[in-house]
């Protein structure tokens, strides 16, 4: 079958890729503003070095892995020579309305943030160069196959592309709870606990440092998830606007139902708590966002909004130190989204639904095709990240020194700090000082973290 090139398509894919790598950067500024004034670069680059280690594999072979014809047509993992450096795909594929490479720029933005979300869970303390050997192992051992489990499907022939959680479970996931949030959300977990907690944790107070950054990051968060989940669809249609308008509301509402929970737990709403209901509001909608109505969306943001919200102190009772809240708001977001396709999902916006939810007049079927596929991937991601965080910090070393780590990342792992908060004139040595040239000390920390006796918050997420 020859199809004509859609000019429409192909430029809301484009654009749609685009808003998904602008993500990245706005990750990093929300992060960045989350840590302490003295780790704010480094949780930035950590971010950033994504954009650089994961385009490149993605090109290489990472695209071929995900998307590539599945080896012994088992649906497990793609052959990785199949569109190895894109070679294959360069020219105009007469049986698609797109360029194939419009979808290897889309899903390119994909890969590059789920490694990104992992890295707030261990902000503060770890080993920029183990951080960045971890991004390479566990993209290629865990996120390219689970974007292959996950977001393949058969070709129209019967031919098996890949995808046998797509395929022979029958679980649905429209942009990524599954192969992304639960993913990186359970990769987070094991390198907190890995690693270890800050020096500090739960006695001294590690609030975020600049509330200007993390607002900014949010929006740009916010802006770039309407490319994620309706630029899934591939093409402006009918779906895509539902995608579109369920993104928009159960952010929002998410963004209510956490504020409310602080209003009603601290006595105040916080710019931090509402940044974040936003976030996990964006996690809840992604694998549902086109299965459910506007109205199950806005209550899927409500109780997203407060379940992250309890759920992000849990860390201060179950002892482990997940820095900026991966795990509450990824990891939990993502499976109440996954399971609410099997709570409210229904044929009525979508074909793919081929039995409604619980709550809409259909059976508990779908609600445990997608209960196993989340928990497939909860186990997979666990399992291989322990392996490769154990060795890694076993060999290498997974965590910066105790003196790094009081002094300031930023010093010890870039030699350039955040800010230059000496004098512009005098003899402090200005921005060598702050690198460490000519100093025998790193510049003092802004006052931001100086007050010992303010109460240590718990509303830290990410």
């Amino acid at each position: 079958m020859i199809l004509e090139l859609n000019s429409g398509d192909t430029a809301w894919i484009l654009v749609s890729a685009a808003m998904v790598l602008l993500m990245t950067p706005g990750l990093a500024l929300f992060y960045g503003g989350m840590v302490r004034a003295k780790g704010a670069l480094n949780m930035m680059m950590m971010s950033f070095i994504s954009m650089g280690v994961v385009g490149v594999l993605w090109v290489l072979f990472g695209y071929s892995m995900s998307f590539g014809n599945s080896v012994g047509g088992l649906g497990i993992i793609g052959d990785p020579l199949e569109y190895a450096g894109l070679q294959q795909i360069l020219t105009y594929d007469p049986a698609a309305s797109y360029p194939s490479l419009a979808f290897v720029a889309f899903q390119a933005g994909f890969a590059i943030i789920t490694v990104a979300l992992v890295s707030g869970a261990i902000a503060d303390r770890a080993s920029f160069g183990a951080w960045t050997l971890f991004t390479i192992l566990w993209s290629v051992l865990v996120y390219f196959p689970a974007a292959h489990w996950v977001f393949a499907f058969s070709n129209a022939d019967g031919t098996v592309v890949g995808g046998w959680i797509a395929n022979q479970i029958g679980a649905l996931d429209f942009a990524g709870g599954t192969a992304i949030h639960i993913n990186a959300g359970t990769a987070a977990l094991v390198l907190a606990l890995v690693i270890g907690p800050r020096i500090g944790f739960g006695t001294k107070p590690m609030r975020p440092h600049n509330m200007t950054l993390v607002m900014l990051g949010a929006a740009l968060l916010w802006f770039g998830w309407f490319g994620f989940n309706a630029g899934s669809e591939l093409t402006a249609d009918g779906v895509t606007a539902l995608a579109f308008i369920n993104t928009q509301v159960a952010t929002a509402a998410a963004l209510l139902g956490w504020i409310v929970v602080e209003w009603l737990r601290d006595g105040r709403p916080t710019l931090v708590g509402a940044s974040s209901g936003a976030i996990a509001g964006l996690v809840a909608i992604t694998p549902a966002c086109a299965f459910i109505t506007p109205a199950a969306a806005v209550l899927l943001g409500v109780v997203a909004g407060a379940v992250c919200a309890l759920a992000v102190g849990l860390k201060y009772r179950l002892g482990y130190d997940d820095s900026l809240d991966v795990v509450g708001v990824h990891f939990v977001g993502g499976w109440i989204g996954c399971l609410w396709i099997g709570l409210f999902g229904t044929a009525s916006v979508s074909s793919l639904v081929e039995t409604d939810g619980l709550f809409v007049g259909g059976d508990a079927s779908l609600l445990g095709k997608q209960a196993i596929s989340a928990l497939i991937v909860s186990v997979y991601s666990f399992v291989v990240a322990f392996v490769l965080g154990f060795v890694i910090d076993k060999t290498i070393g997974l965590r910066v020194s105790a003196e790094a780590e009081v002094d300031g990342i930023d010093i010890a792992e870039h030699a350039e700090s955040g800010y230059d908060l000496s004098p512009t004139t005098g003899s402090s040595g200005g921005a060598f000082a702050m690198a460490g040239i000519g100093a025998g000390k790193p510049a003092a920390e802004p006052a931001v973290e100086t007050d010992e006796s303010a109460p240590v918050s718990e509303k830290v997420a990410g």
